[in-house]
């Protein structure tokens, strides 16, 4: 009875490194690509950062709003608070990173650069974290984003994902917590409100919070007057006023 033959085929270095090369540009590559030109159709169902919170007993408050139903006072609010060049660059505020890196340097509270398209790409894409494998992948979904989606989009996406208190995300859902309205119909004082809270979302309160909370606000109202007369917010909610 003749035996059974098994040729082996010796271990090829070439081939398992091609093989590596094509597995990391699918996952590295086609997928996050895939992911963006879908979200820029269909609202993100769950991030990661909602699911962490949920574990931890926060819940999760979480209403989808397209730009149109979002009031422009929240809009402006948003971009006075987080990013007053938003419509000028491409993802990056080159300014902005140098000048929390030299704050940090200097030993003072730390501060960030990061601009509200850097943080829609961690918000929807990526887990939070700080290590330089995170900011790597958050520049590339952010160039991605600005690319294939555009300013209005990645607003849409910032103002429906970010965190605006314990287990509430978005603008509907923190409109509906804070002052019982929906988002449509928020007052540029009650916007200012809830952009005061953007940067820690789980120590501050966009009502009956503290000091802080009061001066900041203050501060992001009177700016959101500029952003509106300067056009500032003017790729999101068309040209309003002389750009100068």
């Amino acid at each position: 009875m003749a035996k059974d033959i098994t040729i082996k085929r010796p271990f090829n270095i070439w081939r398992a490194l091609w093989t590596l090369i094509k597995v990391g540009f699918v996952i590295g590559v086609v997928i996050p690509v895939v992911l963006v030109l879908v979200f820029r159709f269909v609202p993100p169902p769950v991030t990661y950062l909602m699911v962490e919170r949920a574990i931890q007993g926060h819940g999760m408050d979480y209403r989808w709003r397209p730009l149109s139903r979002i009031s422009p006072n929240m809009i402006n609010a948003a971009i006075a608070a987080e990013d007053a060049q938003f419509c000028d660059h491409h993802g990056f505020d080159f300014e902005a990173i140098e000048k929390a890196l030299d704050s940090n340097a200097r030993g003072r509270k730390v501060r960030g650069g990061s601009t509200i398209s850097q943080q829609t790409a961690k918000n929807v894409f990526l887990w939070p974290g700080r290590n330089w494998v995170r900011k790597g992948f958050e520049a590339y979904f952010t160039v991605l984003i600005e690319t294939l989606w555009g300013k209005r989009r990645i607003m849409e996406a910032y103002l429906n994902v970010a965190e605006m208190g314990p287990g509430v995300y978005g603008v509907e859902a923190a409109s509906q917590k804070y002052f019982h309205k929906p988002a449509i119909s928020l007052s540029a004082y009650e916007a200012a409100r809830i952009a005061a809270i953007l940067p820690s979302p789980l120590r501050y309160k966009a009502v009956g919070g503290g000091p802080y909370v009061q001066r900041r606000s203050r501060a992001i109202g009177g700016n959101a007057v500029t952003v509106r007369s300067e056009a500032l917010s003017g790729c999101v909610v068309g040209n309003r006023g002389t750009r100068k």
